[in-house]
């Protein structure tokens, strides 16, 4: 660091995003990207929109937020657009943690969730998942502080259903409850729906991961309305142009085409469904994962060795060093081919093991 970055940042830990390699040799299965390009419309309307690149974006999304409203069944209001779910993440624990209000969430979660309690001073606190690395619901009821959870959860990819959702949003009536539901459209049971009923209760998601937009950068949060207004008070503060021009029309170009999205969703968990079933054949361990990647260890081998062995076949998958989860690693569901080449080397890595 230079000697002018600020003392506050001290000891601040920066969150590492899965390598992006230049070379195209590696099979990439670690940064939860979809197998498949944006949908054909959005990918037009992006490439229509740059011949207006000399003009600000609009700052209101309006006609995505429109037509995202109505696909959501909520009102305007009630929707916020981002560069990407990071960035309306980082507003929650901007508007809604404090001094007073500890920011909670699983100790094994995305990781950015420490990084953005740290970057905005929030304190925070962890609460452990079970020994079989799912959310206790209980656990989360009745802390009164702003809730983190992500559903399904990241890395293990375990969700829990709307009743559990429900019971934390109901049990911490005077804190803000956010559940991030970057997976949701591979399994998951969507929080949505219970906006109405709860004031407290903020929904954020991504068309990086489902709508095949990951490039794209873009997120949007659903709430009540007071919740929103907070938001975009944060926003129009810091960043009002945040959505670029041609995001904002691959974003309205991706909800027209839903049945291409439906048919992208389905393949993936089929897809899903089948790797599993032969890395179970291998000898592999897995969590019940209801988003597009696999949370799997094999006892015969660790694993960050797995990891750099096929790393050094050509294929990237994620590592992480926490304790409890050192011996797994997060495998992107890919294209049938990839997951074909991967089953493969892995085999083969077994056999060598033996």
């Amino acid at each position: 660091m230079s000697r002018f970055f600020s003392a506050k940042y001290d000891g601040l830990e920066p969150y590492v995003p899965g390598e992006q390699p230049r070379k195209s040799q590696f099979i990439k299965l670690n940064t939860n990207e979809s197998p498949f390009p944006a949908a054909p419309e959005a990918m037009r309307m992006a490439q229509e929109a740059v011949a207006d690149l000399q003009l600000y974006s609009d700052p209101e999304c309006r006609i995505l937020t429109e037509m995202a409203a109505r696909k959501l069944d909520v009102a305007e209001d009630q929707l916020i657009f981002t560069n990407g779910s990071d960035e309306i993440l980082n507003y929650a624990f901007m508007a809604f943690c404090d001094g007073g209000r500890t920011a909670v969430f699983p100790d094994i979660t995305y990781g950015f969730y420490k990084v953005f309690a740290a970057v905005n001073g929030v304190p925070y606190r962890e609460i452990p998942l079970r020994e079989d690395l799912s959310v206790n619901a209980d656990d989360f009821i009745g802390l009164n502080q702003t809730v983190f959870i992500a559903n399904p959860n990241a890395p293990t990819g375990l969700a829990l259903g709307r009743d559990d959702i429900e019971r934390i949003v109901r049990g911490n009536p005077n804190s803000v409850v956010v559940v991030d539901e970057a997976y949701v459209d591979f399994g998951g049971e969507s929080a949505v729906p219970l906006i109405e009923k709860y004031e407290n209760l903020l929904v954020t998601q991504t068309f990086s991961k489902s709508r095949s937009m990951a490039g794209a950068r873009l997120g949007l949060g659903i709430g009540n309305a007071d919740l929103i207004r907070d938001l975009n008070t944060l926003r129009f503060s810091t960043n009002p142009y945040n959505v670029n021009r041609m995001t904002m029309a691959a974003g309205v170009g991706a909800l027209k085409e839903e049945e291409y999205f439906a048919r992208n969703c389905r393949l993936i968990c089929q897809t899903r469904d089948w790797a599993a079933e032969q890395l179970r054949s291998l000898g592999f361990e897995l969590t019940d994962s209801k988003a597009n990647f696999l949370f799997v260890r094999h006892p015969s081998i660790g694993g960050a060795a797995l990891y750099q062995r096929l790393r050094d076949s050509g294929i990237l998958v994620r590592h992480f060093e926490g304790e409890r989860i050192r011996d797994y690693n997060r495998i992107t569901v890919g294209s049938r081919g990839q997951m074909m080449a991967l089953l493969a080397a892995l085999k083969r890595i077994l056999e060598e093991e033996k």
